[in-house]
């Protein structure tokens, strides 16, 4: 049914002579009596050139809005920030990288509350960019879309931005110079996009697309291509059919959406972040999802894509062979998703795969559902004594289903990327990385670096590590991130010594300290909570309002506002 009034915020914003200052001012910026009849839509811009994940969005924003003002609305392009995660790794900087996710949620909310834009259109190109987004798009609840940036064309050699993060393991291991790490660093990364293979960018941008809040066909889209420009065009209109559809994010982003594009990330072998992200979003959209909803939905859904960083192909091999539209419609036709969901096209899901085709024969990237990589779901949510309210960690099964050793523990990231790279960390041992989760870190910063670090030295299947911070969608090898509680909250991580014995157990979710109740119990007695890391400033603010990670990291849980 159409809505009438379309205009339902910009109009007591701009319309009537009470109003003539705030018309006068957009006269400033080139707006003209016929745009004042117009819809206004906000066209959230992710532009920078502090990464080339974003540096070509200013364009991909201009595109857009002449697709807005093609259409009949009325495009009003502004800026939200982004970080890099790729840059940041293993600084100090990194935890600000989760943090950058609460303010670009919060930016768009208040740009466009602010401003009074009938719809919007966000456009991301980075890790936090895309759930930021989406979590901005769900709290005004107004007609709205999310436009992927696009992924980065591959690196010449087959190479990505994981290659030099792993050449630098290989150089402390002494298999490559330095002027060898150099040559990969110099070709990696050829020019505009997101981190090329199925890390959590591209993870993220599959994510949206199968939930329904983008484009078919955005998420699967080179950064630099004809396809992108026309995805920007083409959003335009969409934003225009959903306003007088009346169609918000809070009808397409229900609790079946979510479990639609928790399939869909977890065929395609997707980032541990997107759990984070997923309940982040479904919290922030007032759909209830938990970390059970991860398990239940795991055990029926299979890994069948060998895409990076576990496989082999990159995002642009996906691309080639038709993106995800042709692995939906397989799962849509065995039953596996919801098609009766809406998207921002205005029509369901099965109605906009009813014409996709399959994939050619003979790709060997999506493989046939009776022929996994893997049965059952990568991304496995452990508890145990050392996990009591769930840690989650990416299995694809290549390393193994079964760890044991005995435990290297390191207060913070630094020192393990030391540690690892010096040699301290012997073959057997199960690193143990705390004090970085989301209050702890601050910020719950990624741990690249030293995953990474450990392929690199060819200890990826003889070291496993656990961390209550989170990594990056590139690491891989036996890694449990996210557990909680952390231990800065009092966790059990927090109590782990070196050399006492952990195993961790994929097919039985669990993780476990193997240390009696009564000395589990003397140790807690004797913690003590450690000093905040910071006291002002955003990080600060992070930590004081952040959930834990069970919970998505998110700042407006229980604010009682």
């Amino acid at each position: 049914m159409s809505k009438e009034n379309i205009r339902e915020h910009s109009a007591p914003v701009y319309e009537g002579v009470e109003n003539a200052p705030a018309r006068s001012m957009m006269r400033a910026v080139g707006f003209t009596d016929e745009d004042f009849t117009r819809p206004f839509i906000g066209i959230a811009s992710t532009w920078a050139n502090v990464t080339p994940c974003n540096m070509h969005i200013d364009g991909l924003a201009r595109e857009v809005e002449t697709g807005v003002n093609s259409a009949g609305g009325k495009g009003v392009i502004f800026n939200t920030i982004t970080i890099s995660d790729g840059i940041s790794n293993g600084t100090e900087g990194m935890k600000y990288s989760l943090v950058s996710r609460e303010i670009i949620a919060d930016s768009i909310e208040a740009v466009v509350g602010c401003q009074g834009y009938d719809g919007v259109i966000a456009i991301g190109g980075c890790d936090k960019n895309m759930p930021g987004c989406i979590m901005g798009l769900a709290r005004l609840n107004r007609p709205g879309l999310f436009i992927y940036g696009g992924t980065i064309q591959p690196g010449a050699g087959h190479t990505d931005m994981i290659s030099v993060f792993e050449a630098v393991g290989q150089h402390a291991k002494g298999e490559i110079n330095e002027i060898q790490v150099k040559q990969i660093e110099e070709v990696a990364l050829p020019g505009p996009g997101s981190c090329g293979g199925m890390y959590t960018a591209n993870t993220m941008a599959s994510a949206i697309e199968a939930l329904g809040m983008s484009l078919p066909g955005s998420s699967a889209q080179e950064a630099v291509s004809k396809d992108k420009l026309i995805d920007c065009e083409r959003a335009g209109e969409a934003v225009m059919n959903l306003l007088r559809l009346d169609i918000k994010p809070s009808d397409i982003m229900t609790k079946a959406a979510f479990e639609n594009s928790i399939k869909v990330v977890i065929a395609l072998g997707g980032s541990t972040n997107a759990v984070l992200h997923f309940l982040a979003m479904a919290h922030t959209v007032g759909v209830d999802l938990t970390l059970d909803d991860f398990v239940r939905i795991g055990k029926e859904t299979p890994v069948v894509a060998d895409v990076r960083p576990s496989g082999k192909y990159l995002m642009s091999e996906l691309i080639k062979i038709g993106g995800i539209q042709p692995l939906m419609k397989r799962m849509l036709d065995r039953g596996m998703l919801d098609g009766s969901c809406l998207t921002v096209t205005g029509k369901t899901l099965a109605e906009n795969l009813a014409d996709v085709e399959d994939y050619p024969e003979g790709q060997d990237i999506i493989m046939p559902f009776d022929a996994p990589i893997k049965k059952d779901s990568h991304l496995i949510v452990i508890k145990g004594n050392l996990s009591p309210t769930g840690a989650v960690a990416k299995i694809t099964g290549k390393e193994g289903l079964y760890f044991e050793g005995p435990a290297r523990v390191f207060e913070g990231e630094i020192g393990a990327m030391r540690g690892i790279l010096d040699g301290q960390v012997q073959p057997g041992e199960v690193v143990v990385i705390r004090g970085e989760g989301p209050k702890g870190g601050p910020g719950m910063p990624e741990m690249l670096k030293p995953t990474s670090a450990i392929i690199g030295k060819g200890l990826g299947k003889s070291v496993a590590l656990i961390t209550d911070g989170r990594f990056s969608g590139g690491s891989h090898g036996f890694v449990i991130g996210h557990v909680t509680p952390e231990a800065y909250e009092g966790g059990p991580i927090g109590l782990v010594k070196n050399g006492d014995k952990i195993s961790i157990n994929a097919e039985t979710r669990e993780m476990t300290l193997h240390i009696s109740d009564e000395e589990m119990a003397a140790r807690k007695a004797a913690w003590v909570k450690p000093k905040a890391n910071y006291s002002t400033g955003a990080l600060a603010k992070f930590a004081k309002l952040a959930s834990g990670a069970e919970k998505g990291a998110v700042t407006d849980l229980d604010l009682n506002v």
